[in-house]
């Protein structure tokens, strides 16, 4: 598997010199998030993760005390999925890597609904995950838990980083360097320029559907706590763990010249992407859980994509590129 020419993603590149990157005079964006953050977008960050944050935080005793219907957990489920899916198929599998291409109404598709999942726009998100792949836990990497050192008061606060403190750095990602080829699709740029529309599309569907079904402002007011706030928090921790647990610990039966590591327990809810080792050894796999009882939804809808005529041209691993990747020697980390 070799990447697409133009994917920019530097995955099969050895790590560049993270200082050309400081040097080079940043290009105006053309997309929502520009290759700086100004405060009042720091401001706004910090809401956006707080508040569902500390409505997960709430969720335990509140279920407790007053219950849970099944359309709120319903509306949790598949709003949680289809933006998770969003992400995982669409801004890291598709637009990142180029692991599949895919039709004009699909390509659209998963644009949105990598943008329901309220993680940034489009264009600075596949920038900041090439950049990541490029320094992949080297100098120069955006959110490595090494970052710090390898002491475990070095690692704590790089865990911290890798979670969700590089977010706040106020240097970010040139993304007319990483991402040019979303920049020159017109449509791409627009869903990536109105990432705050789809960030209140994404809101507002949950306490809708709930207040339309129960005909009540409590069925509306439940829902949107559920289905938006719990599920906002809950899809944003499980996406940054792929950053932080997953570049610390886990089984790392593949080559790759980073510390990416299998994380069984996260497959479930990231679907698929824990399975991180491998993703970094085959940046362009369409499957990141390949062995067995590796579970990957996301790999299993590209293939239902494929099935359908939607998507094409899809870079599946080969038994032998597995097997060449292996690195039975190489002891695994708990």
């Amino acid at each position: 598997m070799t990447t697409s020419p133009d994917v920019v993603d530097g995955s099969s590149q050895p790590p560049a010199d993270p200082a050309s990157e400081r040097a080079a005079a940043p290009l105006p964006s053309a997309t929502l998030g520009g290759d700086s953050k100004r405060s009042i977008e720091q401001i706004a960050l910090l809401l956006f993760i707080t508040a569902p944050f500390l409505a997960l935080v709430a969720a335990v005793p509140m279920a407790w005390g007053w219950g849970v219907s099944w359309l709120d957990l319903g509306l949790l489920v598949a709003m949680y999925y289809i933006g998770c899916h969003g992400i995982t198929i669409g801004f890291h599998r598709y637009f990142t890597h180029g692991s599949f291409k895919a039709k004009r109404p699909l390509r659209i598709a998963l644009a949105i609904a990598g943008s329901l999942a309220v993680e940034g726009p489009l264009v600075r998100w596949v920038a900041d995950h090439r950049k990541h792949h490029r320094f992949s836990d080297a100098e120069g990497d955006p959110h490595s838990p090494w970052r710090f050192g390898e002491s475990v008061p070095a690692l704590m606060k790089g865990l911290w980083w890798a979670h969700i403190g590089w977010m706040f750095d106020e240097e970010q990602t040139p993304q007319q360097k990483y991402a040019p080829d979303l920049i020159k699709d017109p449509a791409i740029r627009r869903i990536s320029r109105d990432f705050v529309f789809w960030t209140m599309l994404s809101l507002a569907i949950p306490p809708l559907v709930g207040g339309l079904v129960t005909m009540s402002w409590w069925g509306a007011f439940t829902a949107f706590f559920w289905g938006s706030l719990v599920r906002v928090a809950l899809l944003h921790h499980v996406t940054w763990s792929i950053n932080s647990i997953c570049h610390a610990v886990g089984k790392r039966p593949f080559k790759s010249r980073d510390r990416s590591g299998n994380v069984w327990w996260l497959a479930v809810l990231s679907c698929g992407e824990s399975w991180h080792n491998l993703h970094h050894a085959e940046p362009t796999s369409a499957r990141h859980g390949v062995l067995r009882g590796q579970l990957d939804s996301s790999a299993r809808l590209i293939r239902w994509f494929e099935r359908l005529g939607w998507a094409y041209d899809v870079r599946w691993p080969s038994a032998d590129r597995i097997a060449a990747r292996r690195e039975a020697s190489q002891p695994d980390t708990a």
